[in-house]
């Protein structure tokens, strides 16, 4: 778990990075919050980055969940208004940690959240790997190539083809626990919090599928919820060319949420 301590926090933020990366990738997101006034908590997920020596493979999606909940405990010691960030599948785990533990943050934001994917294995490939989930569920497959489909930043793209904490084997458990995960998301809505949440969604997402974030936001039935659709930016906005927009835009968000909340408690 990483902490980076403002000086004068206003409030903290959790940020839950998504799949094959790690929290390494978020160090610059981090900066620029902590340079708000923001103490941020984030760390790596079981399975990814320096997190354990099983790398690429989880038995229980509710690992993730687990997690979660230890960096918002450890959040929630200060005593300040704690903001919760998923990106991708680290923003379903956001979703699923919110339905089932009902977490006690000021407000939750998703970055291209992972409701439905295109990068699906063909049919056959599906049925042996159902069977290996029973029998062999560690045995691990390779990744494909994402890099080029997740940002339009060169010099992501460059960092990232030497960056060896980036996963390129999954265990056939990991495949399968991350689509029961989105299954239970869309099952499990009811049980969502009501919790101020935002989605941004990025509007050129070669990773996810678009239809099925928007069905889920839809869905939702909580008294607060925004909808952000990025034009042109790939999956990761938080890694994008036009990024700082984003980050300004989510600080606005930030600042509204804690507005509200001082005006609640007066």
């Amino acid at each position: 778990m990483k902490r980076l301590l403002a000086d004068s926090p206003r409030g903290i933020l959790v940020i839950v990075h998504g799949a094959f990366e790690h929290s390494g990738r978020y160090d610059e997101t981090a900066a620029f919050y902590q340079q708000q006034g923001f103490h941020v908590i984030y760390g790596d997920l079981p399975g990814q980055g320096k997190s354990s020596r099983r790398r690429g493979h989880i038995q229980r999606f509710d690992e993730y969940i687990d997690a979660i909940c230890e960096w918002v405990e450890k959040a929630q010691s200060f005593e300040l208004p704690v903001f919760l960030l998923g990106h991708s599948m680290g923003g379903l785990a956001v979703i699923r940690t919110m339905e089932l533990r009902k977490l006690n943050v000021q407000a939750v934001l998703l970055s291209s959240p992972a409701l439905g994917i295109y990068e699906k294995p063909t049919k056959p490939v599906e049925i042996v790997s159902r069977v290996l989930d029973m029998v062999y569920p560690k045995m691990k497959v390779e990744t494909p190539a994402f890099s080029e489909k997740i940002t339009r930043n060169i010099d992501v793209m460059e960092r990232d083809r030497d960056d060896t904490l980036i996963l390129d084997k999954i265990s056939v458990r990991w495949y399968w626990e991350f689509v029961r995960g989105m299954k239970r998301a869309f099952k499990q809505i009811d049980d969502y919090p009501d919790v101020p949440t935002l989605i941004m969604q990025a509007g050129e997402d070669l990773m996810v599928n678009i239809d099925k974030t928007k069905d889920w936001f839809h869905k939702l039935d909580i008294s607060e919820k925004s909808y952000k659709e990025w034009p042109s930016m790939y999956h990761e906005i938080l890694n994008e060319p036009e990024r700082l927009t984003v980050y300004q835009y989510m600080n606005s968000y930030l600042q509204f949420q804690l507005d509200k909340a001082m005006f609640v408690r007066r």
